[in-house]
């Protein structure tokens, strides 16, 4: 079975049109075991409140997605765990602390973080972690 680490990126695709939605849910492939880090429940619903503060959604749809976001089986992986691994990744490739949670796990589970974030994927993909960081197009 496949696993991957997936960040709020790329599951928001998995509720609301966006680019890179059709990719984003081959992720949801049953063949494939999804990891992430407890704080995906923060970001996700950080994502659904900005959405709904622009009215790009409403509160009744942010609410409805939040809960079926929940119901998705994910091995969970505590940030308190990952957090001195995340600190050294986050100042050795200057990116945030937050979006290091991520990169540590895919290392600590061996294997590939799956995001839309062009920033993060650009600040990783020429690094000694390019094989830890997978674009959401590139989803085989």
């Amino acid at each position: 079975m496949k696993k991957y680490v997936v960040d709020a990126s790329v599951s928001i695709k998995w509720f609301v049109p966006e680019i890179h939605e059709e990719a984003s849910l081959r992720v949801l492939d049953s063949a494939v075991e999804l990891y992430a880090p407890d704080l995906i429940y923060a970001e996700m619903g950080n994502v659904l409140w900005k959405k709904w503060r622009r009215k790009e959604l409403s509160g009744e749809d942010v609410s409805g997605i939040m809960q079926d976001f929940m119901a998705i089986t994910f091995q969970i992986h505590k940030s308190f765990d990952l957090s001195a691994d995340a600190l050294d990744i986050a100042k050795e490739h200057n990116q945030t602390f937050y979006d290091c949670i991520y990169v540590a796990l895919a290392l600590s589970a061996e294997c590939a973080l799956i995001t839309a974030d062009n920033k993060l994927y650009k600040a990783f993909h020429k690094s000694n972690l390019k094989k830890h960081i997978l674009w959401i197009e590139d989803i085989p």
